[in-house]
């Protein structure tokens, strides 16, 4: 992708008021970007946790194991961390595995693989699933003290009563009855799998979150970690409250797309009995033109449009990844998102842009000519095989050296053919200039082979055209992309 001159400069580095630092959350608290991705002087992450003390908090990050980590769930997971390392608290990579007709084991092991490369630090790992047993206690308890019920409504009249805060038919029955469905549900029988256990919190609210949310439906499909030892199983509504309060978590970072489910989430706390726990809002990150859900995601992958998951194309942590980028410039990038909880519609180009500037000092240099209609230049005085040691970036050494062999016969691309005149000078890079003498074509006016012979006492400043260039020799190698790579 071309960028730009903008895209070029030294290595990027976040500044600070006093001093420069690398790209880390856990020390980068005074940075923010301007519109171009350029470094400005205003702040973006210094803000506050509201009632946090220092070595108190805790904080989750919470990923379903139904997918790759994309670019949207980076931001979560920074977020998470900068501020349990600027509290001193910690941090608990937690995995919402409440459905298991999404999520395997494959996803877990893909997701902790995804948050190490994000560079992560966290104190444990859980699993909803490790909490299955107190939450059908849980859910017991609040069904006894007539908080909870059993309703076999069908679903789609279910969401219309819902809507139209019409109470269901089930909402009065006794303690004793929804006990009896309870336990139907428990069994897997055909009578349970027709059921569902909903929270009796208000059904005229005029927040729909509110209108008696289902806690509990029946799966028979088996659990990727438990297997099928239950039949139901708990909704993330239901259980993320009560794992986050039994996690003594302190704050629960979520995006604002939640926001309508505040509400719900304190009302269900409230119910269990159990303390609160302040949640703390934050724009979700959205890139234009991009697909940020896993179930589209997933279909590109089943479908076989994709190669996987990890596919350059693919907005998830690894394709991005694959794709060329670095771990500071996403983090850089989300840096400049801050914890602003006004919604976000990125350009890729400002991504890439930054990826530009850290990358390009230190990036070796290859040369490609495409594949399709290239064209051999024939120099008549060139050495016949001459091999030259030459760096991979002139302004970097680290990158190391290259081979690079000089013969008569070189390599040009066909659209540089086209713009060479008879008895032009033309520069080929890293060699010197060359003066071509004739220009053979075939019978429907493709140039089909170019003789010359070099000029290496000639001005690289005189001439219009710089060209690069590969020798026609064995071992060049063709890429994904249909070039001939040195």
């Amino acid at each position: 992708m071309y960028v730009g001159k903008r895209g070029l400069g030294k290595p990027f580095m976040v500044k600070s008021k006093d001093k420069e630092q690398d790209f880390n959350l856990s020390t980068s608290t005074n940075v923010e970007s301007n519109d171009k991705g350029r470094a400005g002087s205003r702040p973006t992450f210094e803000v506050d946790l509201p009632d946090a003390k220092v070595g108190q908090v805790c904080l989750r990050f919470a990923p379903e194991p139904s997918g790759f980590l994309h670019i949207g769930h980076s931001k979560a997971a920074l977020l998470n961390q900068y501020f349990a390392q600027r509290y001193k608290g910690r941090l608990i990579i937690r995995f919402d595995d409440t459905n298991p007709t999404k999520e395997s084991n494959e996803f877990v092991d893909n997701l902790l693989k995804d948050i190490e490369t994000l560079g992560i630090k966290y104190d444990d790992v859980t699993y909803t699933s490790d909490y299955f047993p107190q939450l059908m206690e849980m859910a017991e308890s609040l069904i006894l003290k007539g908080k909870a019920y059993v309703d076999d409504t069908p679903r789609e009249q279910m969401q219309k009563e819902r809507m139209d805060g019409i109470e269901s038919i089930s909402r009065n029955n006794s303690p004793e009855k929804n006990m009896e469905l309870w336990k139907e549900m428990i069994a897997g029988s055909e009578r349970g799998t027709k059921c569902c256990l909903r929270g009796k919190l208000d059904m005229q609210d005029p927040n729909k979150s509110l209108r008696d949310p289902v806690y509990y439906r029946c799966n028979p499909v088996a659990h990727h970690r438990i297997g099928s030892k239950y039949k139901l199983y708990p909704t993330y509504d239901f259980a993320c409250p009560f794992v986050d309060a039994t996690e003594d978590l302190t704050h629960a970072l979520r995006s604002s797309e939640y926001h309508d489910r505040n509400a719900q989430y304190y009302r269900i706390l409230e119910d269990m009995g159990l303390r609160r726990v302040q949640i703390y809002e934050f724009s979700r990150l959205n890139m234009v033109y991009t697909f940020l859900s896993k179930r589209k995601l997933l279909w590109f992958v089943q479908n076989g449009k994709v190669e996987g998951w990890d596919d350059p194309r693919f907005p998830t942590v690894q394709g991005i990844v694959r794709r060329g980028l670095k771990m500071e410039a996403l983090i850089q990038f989300i840096l400049e998102q801050g914890a602003s909880k006004n919604l976000n519609l990125m350009e890729w180009d400002k991504l890439w842009t930054i990826n530009k500037k850290i990358i390009d000092p230190v990036c070796p240099r290859h040369t490609g000519v495409l594949v399709e209609k290239r064209v051999l230049l024939t120099l008549i005085d060139a050495p016949d095989h001459l091999v030259n040691r030459i760096p991979k970036h002139k302004k970097f050494e680290g990158a190391g050296y290259k081979a690079t062999t000089y013969t008569k016969s070189i390599w040009i691309d066909y659209f540089d053919a086209l713009s060479i005149s008879v008895n032009e000078e033309i520069t080929l890079m890293d060699w010197g200039n060359a003066i071509i003498k004739e220009i053979r074509k075939d019978e429907d006016g493709n140039v089909t082979e170019l003789i010359g012979g070099l000029h290496l006492e000639g001005s690289v400043k005189s001439t219009k055209l710089k060209l690069t260039w590969l020798p026609d020799i064995p071992e060049l190698v063709i890429s994904h992309w249909s070039s001939l790579i040195t």
